[in-house]
């Protein structure tokens, strides 16, 4: 079977890959941010210092760690319906299923930002009167995050890449509009090249803007 460069139109991007990007968008920006926010949250309790929080967010980071995403992500759709008497929707279980684990990716490139800050800053911080948490509201987290903002962006790209797994549970992402489209007109090798070309172009792309980043960070550190 030749391969058909007609496949590639922008009625097939614009009817069926246009609904799953902006899906796939939607989700790596929802979890990127309720990641960072959680993560954040899970990085302070383990460096608190306090065993009722630190014991609590280590078995919580390493726990999801250790398991494959796709996994979760079947997990979630399946149990909690059993588990509250009610579907949630493929939509909604991504998204939860996604910000609760890469909260735990999120959170160990905090830890490390947080702990990148000479402690000097803590303790200057106590001296000043500062609580723990204004200390790392105002002082530590600032500088944390410009540290950080290249490894998180990059954590965001593979985030992206990684949104195409929510086929498992049958929610419409880029990938699944590809793969539509190509059983729809007979041609799947053409959907997947395609989904493979799309895929690459946004993620290179934005390699390097974070590749400029870093060098602008580097000249200002």
């Amino acid at each position: 079977m030749q391969f058909d460069w007609s496949f590639f139109t922008w009625d097939i991007f614009s009817n069926y890959v246009l609904k799953g990007l902006y899906f796939s968008v939607y989700l790596t920006v929802i979890a990127t941010l309720g990641g960072i926010l959680f993560g954040t949250l899970l990085a302070m309790m383990r460096l608190s210092g306090s065993k009722w929080l630190e014991i609590p967010a280590t078995i919580y980071v390493n726990g999801m760690r250790s398991i494959p995403l796709v996994m979760v992500i079947l997990w979630f759709f399946l149990l909690v319906p059993l588990i509250i008497g009610r579907s949630v929707g493929t939509e909604v279980s991504a998204i939860i299923t996604f910000v609760a684990f890469e909260a735990a990716y999120f959170s160990e490139i905090m830890r490390a930002g947080i702990q990148s800050i000479s402690r000097g800053q803590v303790y200057a911080g106590r001296a000043l009167g500062m609580t723990y948490g204004q200390n790392m509201r105002l002082v530590i987290l600032p500088q944390a995050f410009r540290n950080m903002l290249p490894v998180l962006l990059t954590q965001t790209i593979i985030l992206f890449q990684d949104t195409s797994l929510v086929y498992a549970i049958g929610a419409y992402d880029m990938l699944k509009g590809f793969e539509t489209a190509g059983k729809n007109f007979g041609r799947p090798i053409e959907a997947y090249v395609g989904a493979a070309v799309v895929y690459f172009i946004i993620c290179y792309s934005l390699s390097w803007v974070v590749k400029r980043l870093h060098q602008k960070i580097a000249i200002i550190r």
